[in-house]
């Protein structure tokens, strides 16, 4: 079992910025890919970015150029760096990760930008 536990979330204003992280737990080993969804009230959870072991990485087209993914394999830990946050990006951001496909996600973490 892999567990995930996110921080960092929380109000901020429209322009601004925020870091995410999640730290794994448990059966850490051969973790593959990391990564970040978010989901609003109503909505399908989509795909924000993810990050392999390797370092490779990938974003959706509405964050690119505004959101960074990073992760630091010492701590077990992803990050997501979120620069000029709009409102649209309100939501909750689930951290997930995969090994032997299979997925494993969060508790979640609240992000709102106010305008």
């Amino acid at each position: 079992q892999v567990q995930l536990v996110e921080s960092g979330g929380g109000l901020v204003q429209a322009g601004g910025s925020l870091r995410l992280s999640c730290a794994a737990s448990g059966s850490i080993f051969s973790i593959n890919t990391m990564g970040w969804y978010r989901q609003v009230p109503g909505k399908q959870r989509e795909f924000v970015a993810r990050i392999t072991s390797g370092g490779s990485t990938n974003y959706s087209d509405s964050v690119k150029g505004r959101f960074t993914i990073s992760r630091d394999n010492a701590k077990n830990t992803v990050y997501l760096q979120m620069n000029s946050l709009k409102p649209e990006d309100t939501a909750v951001y689930y951290c997930t990760a995969s090994k032997y496909g299979r997925a494993y996600w969060g508790q979640g973490t609240q992000v709102t930008v106010s305008s």
